[in-house]
């Protein structure tokens, strides 16, 4: 019988939502949460502990998370560490990946986790842990799990494993040697005619591509300079009468703050579901600084604040709506002759 250890997160560990957030790690005896859903899925196999954290208390605390789980894990057998699904969800992405990595790395455990392609965490650990790719929210959980689960049996079983495409876990940038009948060059020109008579084919090498997004000219003078203030923080008016979306966010909202000192408590709040919005929601400029833009305004270190505060959140938000937006943001910042940008996030 091998031995699994599963790693989730406050929500999933049905502790609490954000307000336990900085939840310290806890160690449990056999599944809690979501690790029941793995629960016979996976061919002799059981599932001995559950390790909970908080995601706030995670991604602040890595080194001391990393001890507890070594000093738990120390006279274990341990065949296996599942962390998640954490689907597109940041900090919990990073925290299962950074847990996979750990316990692959310095405790010599093999470990998966899964996660939507536009969670960070997938560049950041791809090339060191075998990350399967599941959808954006929970909502894919159904899926996940068999994914996830089958992923596992044949890890534990010793299985050999098949591309990266075909297992449906993100490519760690290895090379493997594949021989087939036919020689690169008769493969090529098949491809190449598939292609001109708009067949369908799959390519043997995928070459990763990178936007590049060439650096602004630095602002030769900030005491003439028009600076904009923007967030992705989610800070909107009081009640949010826009009805700016607390995660994937396809809008955002220009406010008129040319006749205040500061936002304050009360007129503006953070809707962002990201993150715990308490002191955001106590001190708006925490998140959207009017207040020290305002300070460095009045003592001439820079020359003008551009009369509107610009807001979304930026919580799960798709690459595709996010470039969309920050086009609209940047026309209109050069329509009106802004000459830099704050942009805060949280």
């Amino acid at each position: 019988m091998k031995n699994i250890v599963f790693y989730t997160n406050q929500f999933f560990g049905q502790i609490g939502g954000e307000e336990k957030a900085y939840t310290e790690p806890q160690f449990h005896k056999g599944p809690i949460g979501n690790a029941n859903a793995f629960v016979g899925k996976i061919k002799n196999a059981e599932i001995i502990a559950t390790i909970i954290c908080g995601d706030n208390y995670y991604v602040e605390n890595m080194d001391k998370v990393k001890e507890f789980i070594k000093e738990k894990l120390k006279d274990k057998k341990v065949d296996l560490i599942i962390a998640g699904p954490a689907f597109n969800a940041g900090r919990f992405g990073i925290a299962c990946a950074d847990v996979c990595s750990f316990t692959k790395k310095d405790l010599n455990i093999e470990a998966i986790t899964g996660l939507y392609w536009e969670n960070p965490a997938v560049e950041m650990y791809k090339k060191d842990i075998y990350i399967l790719e599941v959808a954006k929210s929970a909502a894919g959980i159904r899926k996940a799990v068999p994914l996830m689960a089958d992923f596992a049996n044949k890890l534990l079983n010793g299985e050999k494993l098949g591309t990266p495409k075909q297992e449906q876990y993100f490519a760690k940038g290895k090379r493997v040697n594949v021989f087939k009948e036919k020689n690169g060059a008769e493969r090529a020109v098949e491809m190449l005619i598939k292609r001109l008579k708009k067949e369908p084919f799959e390519t043997e090498l995928e070459i990763s591509v990178y936007e590049k997004v060439k650096p602004a000219e630095p602002i030769k003078d900030l005491k003439t300079a028009k600076i904009a203030l923007c967030t992705t923080g989610g800070i909107v008016l009081m009640g949010n009468p826009d009805h700016i979306p607390a995660a994937t966010a396809k809008v955002y909202k220009m406010y008129d703050i040319s006749n205040k000192d500061g936002l304050k408590e009360g007129e503006f709040e953070s809707v962002h579901a990201g993150y715990d919005p308490v002191y955001a929601n106590k001190d708006p400029n925490r998140v959207a600084p009017l207040d020290t833009l305002k300070k460095l305004e009045k003592e001439g270190l820079i020359g003008s604040i551009y009369p509107y505060l610009t807001t979304t959140t930026g919580n799960s938000t798709s690459v595709a709506d996010a470039t969309r937006m920050g086009k609209e943001i940047a026309e209109k910042l050069v329509e009106d002759s802004v000459d830099g940008v704050i942009l805060t996030s949280t």
